[in-house]
Protein backbone atom coordinates (compact mmCIF):
# COMPACT_ATOMS: atom_id res chain seq x y z
CA UNK A 1 0.00 0.00 0.00
CA UNK A 2 2.91 1.92 0.92
CA UNK A 3 4.84 1.68 -2.26
CA UNK A 4 1.65 2.20 -4.41
CA UNK A 5 0.98 5.50 -3.01
CA UNK A 6 4.29 6.43 -3.28
CA UNK A 7 3.98 5.40 -7.05
CA UNK A 8 0.78 7.03 -7.84
CA UNK A 9 0.82 9.64 -5.31
CA UNK A 10 2.54 12.44 -7.13
CA UNK A 11 0.95 11.08 -10.79
CA UNK A 12 -2.66 11.47 -8.74
CA UNK A 13 -1.55 14.76 -7.39
CA UNK A 14 -0.53 16.47 -10.42
CA UNK A 15 -3.72 14.69 -12.41
CA UNK A 16 -5.82 16.53 -10.22
CA UNK A 17 -4.34 20.06 -10.16
CA UNK A 18 -4.03 20.22 -14.22
CA UNK A 19 -7.35 18.55 -15.18
CA UNK A 20 -9.81 17.07 -12.54
CA UNK A 21 -9.86 20.36 -10.09
CA UNK A 22 -10.08 22.85 -13.44
CA UNK A 23 -12.48 20.44 -14.99
CA UNK A 24 -15.24 20.64 -11.65
CA UNK A 25 -14.62 24.58 -11.43
CA UNK A 26 -15.14 24.79 -15.45
CA UNK A 27 -18.15 23.18 -14.57
CA UNK A 28 -19.24 25.32 -11.67
CA UNK A 29 -18.20 27.86 -13.57
CA UNK A 30 -21.26 27.39 -16.39
CA UNK A 31 -23.66 27.66 -13.76
CA UNK A 32 -23.05 31.39 -12.73
CA UNK A 33 -22.54 34.54 -14.71
CA UNK A 34 -20.10 37.41 -14.26
CA UNK A 35 -19.61 40.07 -16.90
CA UNK A 36 -15.64 40.40 -15.84
CA UNK A 37 -12.88 38.78 -14.33
CA UNK A 38 -13.13 41.32 -11.44
CA UNK A 39 -16.62 40.77 -11.11
CA UNK A 40 -18.37 38.71 -8.52
CA UNK A 41 -20.07 35.91 -10.08
CA UNK A 42 -23.93 35.51 -9.67
CA UNK A 43 -25.45 32.20 -9.50
CA UNK A 44 -27.49 31.59 -12.96
CA UNK A 45 -28.89 27.89 -12.90
CA UNK A 46 -28.98 26.56 -16.25
CA UNK A 47 -29.33 29.59 -18.00
CA UNK A 48 -25.76 30.02 -19.52
CA UNK A 49 -26.36 26.16 -21.18
CA UNK A 50 -29.94 27.77 -22.48
CA UNK A 51 -27.84 30.21 -23.98
CA UNK A 52 -25.00 27.96 -25.27
CA UNK A 53 -27.89 25.89 -26.85
CA UNK A 54 -29.35 29.04 -28.85
CA UNK A 55 -26.10 30.61 -30.16
CA UNK A 56 -25.86 29.49 -33.71
CA UNK A 57 -22.88 30.58 -34.48
CA UNK A 58 -21.73 27.66 -31.98
CA UNK A 59 -23.52 25.12 -34.03
CA UNK A 60 -21.97 26.34 -37.23
CA UNK A 61 -19.08 26.46 -36.05
CA UNK A 62 -19.69 22.75 -34.89
CA UNK A 63 -21.17 22.02 -38.32
CA UNK A 64 -18.05 23.12 -39.95
CA UNK A 65 -15.54 21.21 -37.40
CA UNK A 66 -17.65 18.07 -38.31
CA UNK A 67 -16.77 18.70 -41.84
CA UNK A 68 -12.82 19.36 -40.70
CA UNK A 69 -13.07 16.26 -38.85
CA UNK A 70 -14.10 14.32 -41.53
CA UNK A 71 -11.89 15.37 -43.97
CA UNK A 72 -8.92 15.36 -41.56
CA UNK A 73 -9.48 12.20 -39.93
CA UNK A 74 -9.90 10.18 -43.24
CA UNK A 75 -6.60 11.53 -44.86
CA UNK A 76 -4.31 11.98 -42.23
CA UNK A 77 -4.83 8.18 -41.81
CA UNK A 78 -4.53 7.33 -45.18
CA UNK A 79 -1.65 9.07 -45.86
CA UNK A 80 0.48 8.17 -42.34
CA UNK A 81 -0.52 4.33 -43.06
CA UNK A 82 0.59 4.97 -46.80
CA UNK A 83 4.12 6.47 -45.59
CA UNK A 84 4.19 3.85 -43.31
CA UNK A 85 3.77 1.13 -45.42
CA UNK A 86 6.57 2.83 -47.72
CA UNK A 87 9.00 3.51 -45.24
CA UNK A 88 8.89 0.22 -43.72
CA UNK A 89 9.12 -1.89 -47.97
CA UNK A 90 13.15 -2.23 -47.76
CA UNK A 91 14.45 0.97 -49.79
CA UNK A 92 17.77 2.06 -49.18
CA UNK A 93 16.79 5.41 -47.77
CA UNK A 94 13.67 4.82 -45.73
CA UNK A 95 15.78 5.82 -42.43
CA UNK A 96 15.70 9.20 -44.18
CA UNK A 97 12.58 9.16 -44.95
CA UNK A 98 11.47 9.06 -41.66
CA UNK A 99 12.40 11.89 -40.30
CA UNK A 100 11.90 13.78 -43.40
CA UNK A 101 8.05 12.88 -42.92
CA UNK A 102 7.96 12.90 -39.24
CA UNK A 103 9.33 16.92 -39.22
CA UNK A 104 6.38 18.70 -39.80
CA UNK A 105 4.91 17.30 -36.17
CA UNK A 106 7.80 18.60 -34.28
CA UNK A 107 6.48 22.15 -35.56
CA UNK A 108 4.16 23.95 -33.27
CA UNK A 109 0.69 24.85 -34.37
CA UNK A 110 1.03 28.63 -34.14
CA UNK A 111 4.78 28.91 -35.75
CA UNK A 112 3.05 26.70 -38.92
CA UNK A 113 0.00 28.12 -39.74
CA UNK A 114 2.31 31.92 -40.13
CA UNK A 115 4.78 29.64 -42.25
CA UNK A 116 1.81 28.22 -44.28
CA UNK A 117 -0.04 31.79 -44.60
CA UNK A 118 3.34 32.91 -46.03
CA UNK A 119 2.98 30.24 -48.54
CA UNK A 120 -0.74 30.39 -49.26
CA UNK A 121 -0.65 34.56 -49.44
CA UNK A 122 2.67 35.07 -50.93
CA UNK A 123 4.35 31.78 -52.54
CA UNK A 124 1.26 30.14 -54.63
CA UNK A 125 0.27 33.06 -56.20
CA UNK A 126 3.58 33.79 -57.28
CA UNK A 127 3.99 30.89 -58.65
CA UNK A 128 0.62 30.64 -60.18
CA UNK A 129 1.22 33.75 -61.68
CA UNK A 130 4.81 32.57 -63.53
CA UNK A 131 3.37 29.69 -64.97
CA UNK A 132 0.29 30.44 -65.82
CA UNK A 133 -2.24 28.08 -63.70
CA UNK A 134 -5.14 30.09 -62.86
CA UNK A 135 -6.32 28.14 -59.42
CA UNK A 136 -2.43 28.53 -57.86
CA UNK A 137 -2.98 32.26 -58.37
CA UNK A 138 -6.12 33.05 -55.97
CA UNK A 139 -5.63 34.04 -52.90
CA UNK A 140 -6.55 30.99 -50.94
CA UNK A 141 -7.24 32.19 -47.44
CA UNK A 142 -9.50 35.05 -48.92
CA UNK A 143 -11.93 32.40 -50.54
CA UNK A 144 -13.90 30.64 -48.10
CA UNK A 145 -14.02 27.34 -49.61
CA UNK A 146 -10.10 27.36 -50.32
CA UNK A 147 -9.46 28.55 -47.21
CA UNK A 148 -11.11 25.04 -45.48
CA UNK A 149 -9.08 23.13 -47.54
CA UNK A 150 -5.94 24.93 -46.71
CA UNK A 151 -6.71 24.43 -43.14
CA UNK A 152 -7.02 20.77 -43.83
CA UNK A 153 -3.88 20.31 -45.81
CA UNK A 154 -1.90 21.86 -43.59
CA UNK A 155 -3.10 19.33 -40.63
CA UNK A 156 -2.45 16.55 -42.75
CA UNK A 157 0.98 17.37 -43.94
CA UNK A 158 1.56 18.06 -40.13
CA UNK A 159 -0.05 14.97 -38.44
CA UNK A 160 0.45 12.36 -40.75
CA UNK A 161 3.96 11.56 -40.00
CA UNK A 162 3.25 11.09 -36.30
CA UNK A 163 0.54 9.03 -36.96
CA UNK A 164 3.40 7.05 -39.52
CA UNK A 165 5.13 6.58 -36.16
CA UNK A 166 2.24 4.50 -34.74
CA UNK A 167 1.75 2.96 -38.32
CA UNK A 168 5.28 1.24 -38.33
CA UNK A 169 4.74 -0.02 -35.11
CA UNK A 170 1.76 -1.86 -36.24
CA UNK A 171 3.22 -3.08 -38.90
CA UNK A 172 6.80 -4.43 -37.72
CA UNK A 173 4.52 -6.20 -34.77
CA UNK A 174 3.06 -8.65 -37.89
CA UNK A 175 4.69 -11.68 -37.52
CA UNK A 176 6.40 -12.49 -40.58
CA UNK A 177 5.58 -16.35 -40.37
CA UNK A 178 2.04 -14.98 -41.05
CA UNK A 179 2.82 -13.07 -44.35
CA UNK A 180 5.38 -15.43 -45.73
CA UNK A 181 1.94 -18.70 -45.27
CA UNK A 182 0.00 -15.92 -47.30
CA UNK A 183 2.90 -15.09 -50.10
CA UNK A 184 3.41 -19.36 -50.44
CA UNK A 185 -0.71 -19.58 -50.72
CA UNK A 186 -0.54 -17.25 -53.54
CA UNK A 187 -1.80 -14.07 -52.38
CA UNK A 188 -0.33 -11.37 -54.06
CA UNK A 189 0.73 -7.75 -52.14
CA UNK A 190 -2.57 -6.30 -52.43
CA UNK A 191 -3.98 -9.73 -51.48
CA UNK A 192 -2.30 -9.79 -48.64
CA UNK A 193 -2.33 -6.10 -47.84
CA UNK A 194 -6.46 -6.36 -47.68
CA UNK A 195 -6.69 -10.21 -46.24
CA UNK A 196 -3.74 -10.05 -44.00
CA UNK A 197 -1.69 -6.59 -42.87
CA UNK A 198 -5.30 -4.45 -42.40
CA UNK A 199 -7.14 -6.74 -40.23
CA UNK A 200 -4.29 -7.08 -38.30
CA UNK A 201 -3.47 -2.75 -38.21
CA UNK A 202 -6.91 -2.76 -36.52
CA UNK A 203 -5.29 -1.91 -32.76
CA UNK A 204 -2.74 0.92 -34.54
CA UNK A 205 -5.85 2.41 -36.61
CA UNK A 206 -7.57 2.32 -33.45
CA UNK A 207 -5.13 4.59 -31.39
CA UNK A 208 -4.78 6.88 -34.61
CA UNK A 209 -8.38 7.60 -35.54
CA UNK A 210 -9.07 8.51 -32.21
CA UNK A 211 -5.89 10.40 -31.95
CA UNK A 212 -6.65 12.56 -35.02
CA UNK A 213 -10.63 12.75 -33.39
CA UNK A 214 -9.08 14.34 -30.74
CA UNK A 215 -6.83 17.04 -32.77
CA UNK A 216 -9.71 17.93 -35.63
CA UNK A 217 -12.22 18.68 -32.93
CA UNK A 218 -9.97 20.95 -30.77
CA UNK A 219 -8.11 22.67 -33.30
CA UNK A 220 -7.36 26.14 -32.27
CA UNK A 221 -3.46 27.30 -32.66
CA UNK A 222 -3.40 26.54 -36.37
CA UNK A 223 -7.02 27.90 -36.77
CA UNK A 224 -6.09 30.78 -35.21
CA UNK A 225 -2.33 31.75 -37.42
CA UNK A 226 -3.75 30.21 -40.64
CA UNK A 227 -7.10 31.86 -40.74
CA UNK A 228 -7.96 33.45 -37.63
CA UNK A 229 -11.36 32.60 -38.74
CA UNK A 230 -11.40 34.30 -41.98
CA UNK A 231 -12.69 34.95 -44.04
CA UNK A 232 -15.63 36.46 -42.31
CA UNK A 233 -15.66 33.72 -39.67
CA UNK A 234 -16.14 31.47 -42.51
CA UNK A 235 -13.05 29.21 -41.48
CA UNK A 236 -13.48 29.69 -37.38
CA UNK A 237 -13.73 26.29 -36.11
CA UNK A 238 -15.72 25.80 -32.52
CA UNK A 239 -13.18 25.85 -30.27
CA UNK A 240 -12.35 29.41 -31.48
CA UNK A 241 -15.64 30.15 -31.28
CA UNK A 242 -15.84 29.04 -27.93
CA UNK A 243 -12.81 30.96 -26.94
CA UNK A 244 -13.72 34.28 -28.50
CA UNK A 245 -17.09 33.77 -26.61
CA UNK A 246 -15.69 33.75 -23.08
CA UNK A 247 -12.74 35.64 -23.66
CA UNK A 248 -13.51 38.37 -26.77
CA UNK A 249 -17.03 38.71 -25.93
CA UNK A 250 -16.04 38.37 -22.53
CA UNK A 251 -19.29 35.94 -22.07
CA UNK A 252 -17.50 33.55 -19.59
CA UNK A 253 -20.20 31.60 -18.55
CA UNK A 254 -21.71 30.74 -21.74
CA UNK A 255 -18.27 30.32 -23.34
CA UNK A 256 -17.74 27.78 -20.37
CA UNK A 257 -20.88 26.12 -20.99
CA UNK A 258 -20.18 25.39 -24.93
CA UNK A 259 -17.16 23.72 -23.42
CA UNK A 260 -18.58 21.33 -21.66
CA UNK A 261 -21.36 20.85 -24.37
CA UNK A 262 -18.21 20.22 -26.88
CA UNK A 263 -16.26 17.64 -24.17
CA UNK A 264 -19.24 15.54 -24.10
CA UNK A 265 -19.95 15.55 -27.51
CA UNK A 266 -16.11 14.59 -28.20
CA UNK A 267 -16.46 12.02 -25.58
CA UNK A 268 -19.12 10.69 -26.84
CA UNK A 269 -17.70 10.29 -30.55
CA UNK A 270 -14.50 8.81 -29.76
CA UNK A 271 -15.96 6.62 -26.73
CA UNK A 272 -18.16 5.19 -29.62
CA UNK A 273 -15.14 5.05 -31.98
CA UNK A 274 -12.51 3.02 -29.77
CA UNK A 275 -15.58 0.65 -28.77
CA UNK A 276 -16.50 -0.15 -32.37
CA UNK A 277 -13.01 -0.17 -33.34
CA UNK A 278 -11.85 -2.55 -30.23
CA UNK A 279 -15.41 -4.91 -31.59
CA UNK A 280 -13.09 -5.30 -35.05
CA UNK A 281 -10.05 -6.45 -33.96
CA UNK A 282 -8.40 -9.74 -34.77
CA UNK A 283 -5.57 -12.21 -33.19
CA UNK A 284 -2.47 -13.07 -34.98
Amino acid sequence: MGNSILFMGPTTIFFAITILIPFIYGIYLTLNKMDTPADPMVFAGISNYVSAVQDTQFWSSLWLTLKFVLATVFFVNLVGFGLAYLVTSGIKIQNSMRTAYFTPNLIGGLVLGYIWQFVFVQSLPAIGAKLGISWLKLGWLGDPHMAFWALVLVTIWQTSGYMMIIFIAGLISIPKDIIEAATIDGAGPFRRLINVTLPLMVPSFVVTVFLSLKNAFMVYDLNFSLTNGGPYNSTQMVSMHVVNKAFVEANYGTGQAEAIILFVIVAIVTGFQVYTSKKMEVEA
